[in-house]
């Protein structure tokens, strides 16, 4: 009997997966408003520090946020002179929004303060610990999303 207590079944790691996901979410997204910032606004400025000027529709897709959601959070971010959109000097129709140099002072540090937020939070796991989390969870979800069925065209009858 005490060999089924060590079994961790696959509902069972699920359960403990998707409360530790909600409890990451919400110790995240509350230090992240503290710093006077809603998480799609953080999530927009994040991407735009690592890759640079982008158009809101390859945005929208590194920070999985709908087209209006999107226009809403940069229009915020934009009203707060932490970004601005202007016209590809390439081809004048596509519109880029980057950060301003206040909008770059300004993530840099809330994202200094994320990583040691995270930093804390995944204190307690060893390297070790660290790398076979990542590699399973990298697995899992490579298993997951080629377990969904491909969405196929129906032939009318």
């Amino acid at each position: 009997m005490a060999d089924e207590q060590n079994i961790v079944s696959a509902p069972r790691l699920w359960l403990v997966l998707a409360r530790a996901h909600d409890s990451m979410v919400d110790f995240i997204e509350g230090a992240i408003t503290a710093q006077g910032l809603g998480i799609s606004d953080f999530m927009v400025m994040e991407v735009l520090l690592h890759k640079g000027p982008l158009t809101i529709s390859v945005i929208g897709e590194k920070v999985l946020l709908a087209s209006a959601s999107m226009t809403s959070a940069i229009d915020r971010l934009e009203k707060r002179g932490l970004v601005q959109r202007r016209s590809c000097n390439s081809d004048r129709r596509i519109r880029l929004v980057e950060l301003t140099a206040e909008g770059k002072n300004f993530i840099e540090e809330i994202y200094a303060r994320h990583e040691k937020d995270l930093e804390f939070v995944m204190a307690g796991l060893s390297e070790d610990e660290r790398r076979t989390m990542y590699e399973g969870l990298k697995r899992v979800g490579l298993a997951a999303k080629s377990a969904v069925p491909t969405q196929k065209c129906k032939e009318a009858v």
